[in-house]
């Protein structure tokens, strides 16, 4: 397993938490097999799932890479990271390394050393002036030339479940923040009550 990406081990706390809870997921509405395969990872990459919430794509995303890859889980809640290293342990996946972070700051992460970036159903819930540029900037530090960004998200209507309308993305706005930071849009994939697009580093 690759560890260079983060030098702490299986586990790595880093800034402050923010409560207790399960971590909603998003998970368990879309087929996990169309989902990576939109994502191209492959054996022996390295992965990251930021505001990974209870893991089950980071679990899903470790299987596929093996052991000579590496799936990097970042959530800012330490409950969460101490679960999901558990259930990873319990699966035999021993390529999972947890991080408690907050994503709004520094990713404690090296340069250019992810291949896919996947970030679910979380860009909605940051401030939109403040956060999501400094994040972006921050996965394109981290991703290798040519590395991928995942992106899923809730369509912007009316459902009796999910985040109120008026704090969701159209695909459109969520492209108009991602491609100014240096991506190019590659795929979109509808996923019923949400999106999926992908976006590759440009240059």
């Amino acid at each position: 397993m690759d560890s260079k990406c983060n030098p702490g081990g299986r586990h790595h706390s880093c800034g402050h938490e923010r409560g207790r809870g399960h971590g909603p997921s998003s998970f368990w509405m879309h087929d996990p097999k169309l989902i990576f395969k939109q994502t191209g990872l492959k054996k022996g990459d390295s992965f990251l799932d930021l505001g990974c919430g209870t893991g089950d794509y980071a679990l899903y995303a470790a299987a596929i890479v093996g052991e000579d890859g590496a799936v990097y889980a970042v959530d800012i809640w330490q409950e969460l990271i101490t679960n999901l290293i558990t259930a990873a342990d319990k699966q035999g996946l021993d390529n999972l390394i947890g991080i408690s972070a907050d994503i709004t700051a520094p990713l404690p992460l090296k340069d250019r050393c992810i291949d896919v970036c996947f970030i679910a159903t979380v860009i909605h819930t940051l401030d939109k002036d403040k956060a999501i540029g400094p994040l972006l900037a921050e996965i394109r530090r981290v991703l290798k030339p040519g590395g991928k960004l995942v992106v899923i998200e809730c369509k912007k209507q009316d459902m009796p479940f999910g985040p109120p309308k008026h704090i969701r993305f159209t695909a459109e706005e969520t492209e108009s923040l991602v491609i100014p930071c240096g991506f190019k849009k590659t795929g979109f994939t509808d996923l019923g009550y949400n999106y999926l697009i992908q976006f590759r580093l440009r240059g």
